[in-house]
Formats: structure tokens, sequence, C-alpha cells
């Protein structure tokens, strides 16, 4: 039972880690300004919903990854992530 959290953990934590990964990458290559400069538009208007769901985009890849190799419980985790993060962009969207 141990090692099916630990499975699980896992999944999640290295779908925080695709997620914040994928928000940098956009930040850094992909947004028309600098870093700090992005950092401070989404801030000043409240688009960190829509940062958040293109950042969670490496997940997709993260989950694929885990079902090839069989690694169903850590594909688990990386869907979980996902959903705590759609869930945090809804949130973010309603405010």
């Amino acid at each position: 039972m141990g090692t099916l959290k630990k499975d699980f953990i896992i999944g999640f934590l290295i779908a925080l880690f695709a997620t914040f990964g994928g928000a940098f990458l956009y930040l850094e290559y992909f947004a028309a300004f600098s870093f700090d400069i992005s950092l401070e538009l989404i801030r000043d208007r409240s688009l960190h919903g829509k940062l958040l769901a293109l950042a969670a985009i490496p997940n997709l890849f993260v989950f694929f990854v885990f079902i090839k190799k069989k690694q169903d419980i850590r594909a688990k985790g990386v869907l979980f992530a996902t959903i705590m993060i759609a869930l945090t962009t809804l949130i973010f969207k309603l405010i």
C-alpha cells in the first residue's frame, strides 16, 4: 500500500513541476515581453487562470509517458494534479 501512495505522490509532484516548467517556458520564450514585464501584466490584468491553463499542457505529455510505461498510479497522480489545476483556473475565472 505504501508504494501506491508513493507513486501517486510522485506523479502529482511531477505534474506540478511540469506545470511550473510550462509556465516558465511560456513566459520566457513565447510571451511578447520580458519575463518580469510578463509577470507584471499577468498580475495587473488578472490573467492567472489563462497562464495556468497554458502551463498545464506539458501534463498531457507526462500523463501519456506514464501510461506508455504502464505506470498507471503515477498517471493517476498527474491526472489528479491536472484536475486541481483546472479547478484553480475555474476559481480564477470566477473571481
